[in-house]
């Protein structure tokens, strides 16, 4: 098993106009593997607008076609996809989610947001449950560098689920997300940050690039967290890619300091395993 990698973090902003932006996205992903990346990131809904006003209209277009252009990309280039998410559509009902592809374009993993964006904050009200349905399922798949875990924004709120997946063997977990900026400045680094001292692993926050002016801002601000909660890169607001090379012997090293995982009291507590 390889202990080193390098991630790269395609912070991009999504357009109006679905082609444009999805030729952004396979440029960025490009660019990325041609670095040496072993993993590209997009962000949360990459290829549709953030805003409840344009869901349903750009699901109505099909996930299939964004799943067969990012299994080609990531064939292409020989790379681990993590496919920020799509808006899915199964039957009558709508997803938010992420697929991820190695290096054949195969699909390894597809993660439904499990916890939707329901908020009422100054300045803000966002009900993402009357658009979506809520995902059920745990997300990690096995990688020549390990296991790794996926999740979506609103999930990081939510501190058992990452525990879970960490006891499930997770390494690296990668979450595509979408703050906005009111919780962005308040709250986004320091929860990656928590969460990756919470379970001694590598997170990835891949957020997208901010559209100034649109309903729904982003913060931008993807980063890299070691298991220590070392930050390894950061990014500012505007489109770039983020890279980070990570050293996986060093969730053993740092679990070895500080034993969390040998002490956990199943006998007072559990979580899904």
């Amino acid at each position: 098993m390889n202990d080193i990698c390098k991630i790269s973090v395609c912070q991009i902003r999504t357009e109006l106009d679905a082609d444009e932006t999805m030729r952004k996205a396979e440029a960025f992903v490009a660019r990325a593997a041609k670095s040496g990346a072993d993993f590209a990131v997009l962000p949360e809904m990459f290829n549709c607008p953030y805003s409840s006003r344009y869901f349903r209209h750009f699901a109505a277009q099909g996930h299939d076609r964004a799943v067969a252009a990012m299994s080609k990309w990531a064939k292409d280039n020989g790379i681990w996809l993590v496919g920020g998410s799509v808006p899915e559509v199964e039957g009558e009902s709508l997803y938010n989610t992420c697929f991820v592809f190695d290096r054949q374009g195969r699909i390894a993993a597809k993660h439904r947001k499990i916890h939707l964006f329901d908020v009422d904050i100054p300045g803000m009200r966002f009900h993402e449950s009357s658009t979506f349905s809520s995902g059920k399922d745990i997300t990690v798949f096995d990688t020549e560098f390990g296991r790794m875990g996926a999740a979506i924004c609103f999930d990081v709120r939510f501190p058992e689920l990452f525990r879970a997946m960490a006891v499930r063997g997770a390494r690296v977990i990668f979450l595509p997300a979408q703050f906005n900026m009111t919780t962005g400045p308040a709250h986004w680094a320091d929860t990656l940050k928590i969460r990756a001292v919470d379970n001694e692993l590598f997170f990835i926050g891949a957020a997208a690039a901010r559209y100034e002016g649109f309903d729904y801002e982003c913060w931008g601000h993807s980063a890299v967290y070691d298991p220590y909660g070392s930050c390894l890169a950061s990014a500012d607001e505007t489109e770039q890619i983020l890279y980070a090379e990570i050293d996986l012997s060093r969730v053993d090293e740092v679990r070895a300091q500080l034993p969390t995982f040998l002490r956990l009291r199943r006998d007072v507590y559990t979580v899904a395993e």
